[in-house]
């Protein structure tokens, strides 16, 4: 992985994430550069200052939209806005929850992305799916052009990454290009949907899927028969624990393993494997609602997916990075040997070689978004045929 920041894995990991999420090195570079000497000093120390340094660029390359936009080059600043995008994304990611900063970040985030929408994806609009007297946020890239139902894939995010994330990833837009849509969803636990609606984490992943599905399936231009479901991360877990209960998805695929997460909590207790955020353990109980971690890590015992796999019976994706710092390969393992009743199951390691070795294929992303893309594209075409 490109480390930036030499010693620190998780302010590297979000320069890395950037780069592979359409940010510009330069602009990459002016952001971090000030903060370098700050970065020694370990992943949790100067995450304001680490906000404050990538906002000043995320500022001004907005700026620099605005003027294109008041000149009538709608393409150039509907370009700037979504590379502003990126970079809050990460500015945002940084902070603790309890940083006063936080919320007013993500709300600019949200303004600036849909600016982007506008001057150059209309395809991509914002929605919100119903659930339980409320609802979860979401962002739809539609590939249907003149309303013809068409395939889709529900994507979930995982402990700390938002529908922003998600869309800046690219993989949405590649999938639409496909003839495939894509719900990205801010899930209980994440994104807005915890931000601004206060709703967290729960075991029974299902709730939401099936949410999701009802929305999806009243849709016109949606196939309600070739509804399908990815998660990267946290969503390793979500995603498998979903679709071995909503028996509507097509199809299901976990973008990085995690069979059991909570015991990974106790490993990280240990301090075994690298954290994927600053603030670690404030984030977690902040994800999952829990008042302390003791709490916490007696109710994790439940987030596993032992007993669950079994019961997954739509073709089933795994892909995992044989390096990922975050989640052992061994969890990868687990579920593709647990998932004895998918018609279909893969296992795609991606090795030092080639690329993706990393949590979630982060330090090589499109290479991992494209296999992912490919076996989606070939399932779908299966399933058609038979």
């Amino acid at each position: 992985m490109f480390t930036y920041f030499p010693g620190n894995y998780i302010w590297s990991f979000g320069v890395t994430a950037t780069l592979n999420s359409g940010g510009a090195i330069d602009e990459v570079d002016r952001a971090c550069r000030p903060i370098l000497d700050l970065a020694r000093q370990g992943s949790d120390v100067g995450t304001e200052q680490f906000m404050q340094s990538w906002r000043r660029v995320a500022d001004q390359v907005s700026l620099q939209a605005a003027e294109a936009e008041k000149s009538g080059h709608s393409r150039t600043a509907g370009q700037k806005y979504l590379r502003a995008g990126v970079y809050l994304c990460q500015a945002e990611r940084m902070l603790s929850n309890s940083s006063p900063l936080r919320i007013p970040t993500y709300q600019h985030l949200l303004s600036v992305m849909e600016k982007s929408f506008e001057l150059i994806d209309p395809s991509t609009t914002r929605v919100e799916v119903p659930f339980e007297g409320t609802t979860l946020p979401a962002y739809f890239t539609n590939a249907s052009t003149d309303g013809t139902p068409r395939p889709v894939m529900i994507m979930w995010n995982g402990l700390d990454s938002t529908k922003e994330h998600m869309y800046t990833s690219g993989w949405p837009a590649e999938m639409a290009a496909r003839g495939i849509s894509v719900l990205q969803v801010d899930c209980p636990g994440s994104g807005e949907a915890l931000r601004l609606q206060g709703l967290t984490a729960r075991v029974e992943t299902e709730d939401w899927a099936a949410a999701c599905v009802d929305y999806l399936s009243a849709r016109p231009d949606v196939r309600a028969d070739r509804i399908g479901l990815v998660g990267w991360s946290l969503g390793g877990y979500y995603v498998p624990r979903a679709a071995a209960f909503e028996k509507r998805l097509a199809l299901a695929v976990a973008w990085g393993a995690n069979h059991n997460w909570g015991e990974v909590q106790k490993k990280r207790l240990d301090r075994e494997g690298e954290n994927p955020v600053p603030h670690y353990w404030e984030h977690v109980l902040w994800v999952w609602g829990a008042p302390d971690i003791a709490t916490f890590i007696a109710d994790a015992e439940r987030i596993t997916l032992n007993g669950v796999v079994d019961k997954i019976t739509c073709p089933f994706l795994i892909t995992h990075g044989t390096n990922d710092r975050q989640i052992d390969v061994s969890y990868a393992h687990q579920s593709f040997d647990q998932a004895v009743n998918a018609p279909k199951k893969d296992l795609r390691l991606f090795t030092p070689e080639e690329g993706g070795t990393e949590h979630i294929g982060l330090d090589h992303l499109p290479h991992v978004g494209a296999y992912t893309a490919d076996w989606i594209e070939d399932t779908l075409r299966e399933l058609d045929a038979a």
